[in-house]
């Protein structure tokens, strides 16, 4: 399959998930004054799609892996449609809370898969040029999504974004079944059972690269979960934004991460992997920190928010893309396992400091920030014992 057409069709199957997020967003203060709940609880109806789109993962990789890249993708998106519906008709907090698991556990499949998939077709920076440009394909979830969220909010309220994501998973139904090939040959499928499992899940575990670039990209997509969790509050609460205003300024901090994004496999081709993810791990630390000085010292406003913010999650956008790519290099025997392991760290790590953010959260800017830089400092320290193996043991990725 051409690489430009294997990213539209993998792309538009990847926004889904983070469609179920961006449109979402502008509807939690609306959800919590309609369904009486406080924002902590509304924020768990975030944190356990997170939890769940992580936990998801360790299943339909193996599963992925023995019966092709298809019926995971079949399966996972009925469960997504079901539980949009749900959404849509919930009447109290808990029942919501209890749908956006299942969409969790639906949408965790349009993780998986296409990076497998990607695993299937390429590896090294071949394969960072299509996952930069699926993120691209992507990038316009961050970017509409809000405003289509904001729109339908108008038009009907928070329950009409379910329904659209319902329209979304069927559509996306339709397109694995007519125009996404079976790209895992039925010779190189592996068989599930506890034993390939255990050792596989065991290698990977003990494999210090792996781990390494994993927790380095969890950390990272930590900080953006924790901006997600928190930002409609923050720039409601303390600026006072209208929901379109504040899908124009999400919009804004999400535009750096995704324009860094594409030019990871440009910048890897020329300069090496272990380099790219070194400059964005440093710049991602050093931004974060600087805002968060500016924060602490109370000079912030919202133009300084915006611009910080930017500026970090562009340095971040070097990150993600290419520790996905480097980690998964090595085991493309198990590209499924890996990938739903990797997936699922980083949610889990995602989901455990967005628990842990809302618990010092007062609505101001300051607990969202301190709490970005903290990932963004993890991220860093882990960055340097971990490229500093790859260098003598990889040295065609780096």
């Amino acid at each position: 399959m051409p690489m430009l057409r294997a990213a539209f069709i993998l792309g538009l199957l990847s926004a889904v998930g983070p469609f179920a997020i961006d449109m979402y967003l502008p509807a939690m203060p609306e959800i919590s004054r309609d369904l009486n709940a406080d924002v902590a609880t509304v924020q768990l109806t975030l944190t356990i799609y997170f939890v769940f789109f992580g936990i998801a993962q360790l299943f339909y990789g193996p599963w992925a892996d023995q019966a092709g890249r298809k019926k995971p993708l079949y399966f996972g998106i009925a469960t997504f449609i079901l539980a949009s519906i749900g959404c849509a008709v919930a009447p109290t907090i808990e029942w919501l809370i209890v749908f956006r698991a299942g969409q969790g556990l639906g949408g965790a499949v349009l993780m998986v898969v296409p990076r497998a998939v990607i695993r299937d077709m390429h590896t090294g920076p071949e394969a960072t040029k299509l996952m930069a440009m699926i993120m691209l394909v992507i990038s316009v979830s961050p970017m509409l999504a809000p405003l289509a969220g904001s729109g339908l909010i108008a038009f009907g309220g928070w329950r009409e974004i379910f329904w659209v994501l319902c329209i979304a998973a069927v559509l996306s139904l339709v397109l694995t079944n007519k125009a996404l090939p079976e790209t895992l040959a039925p010779t190189d499928r592996v068989r599930v059972n506890v034993k390939n499992l255990w050792h596989g899940g065991l290698s990977l575990f003990r494999d210090p690269i792996f781990m390494g670039l994993t927790l380095m990209g969890g950390f990272g997509f930590a900080s953006f979960m924790i901006f997600i969790a928190s930002a409609a509050f923050v720039y409601s609460g303390q600026f006072g934004l209208s929901p379109t205003e504040f899908s124009i300024a999400f919009a804004i901090n999400a535009i750096g991460f995704f324009a860094a994004s594409q030019l990871a496999g440009p910048l890897s081709e020329r300069h090496g992997t272990s380099k790219v993810i070194m400059w964005g791990a440093i710049g991602f630390a050093g931004f974060s920190a600087a805002l968060l000085y500016i924060t602490v010292a109370g000079w912030t406003d919202l133009p300084i928010l915006v611009a910080g913010l930017f500026c970090a999650f562009a340095c971040l956008g070097l990150i993600i893309p290419t520790t996905m790519v480097m980690a998964l290099d090595p085991h493309g025997d198990i590209a499924g396992l890996a990938s739903s392991l990797g997936g699922a760290l980083q949610m889990l790590t995602g989901g455990i400091m967005v628990v842990i953010t809302g618990l010092f959260f007062d609505g101001t800017a300051t607990p969202m920030v301190a709490a970005i830089t903290l990932c963004a400092t993890l991220s860093l320290l882990i960055a340097l014992p971990t490229l500093r193996a790859i260098r003598p043991t990889r040295q065609g990725t780096v």
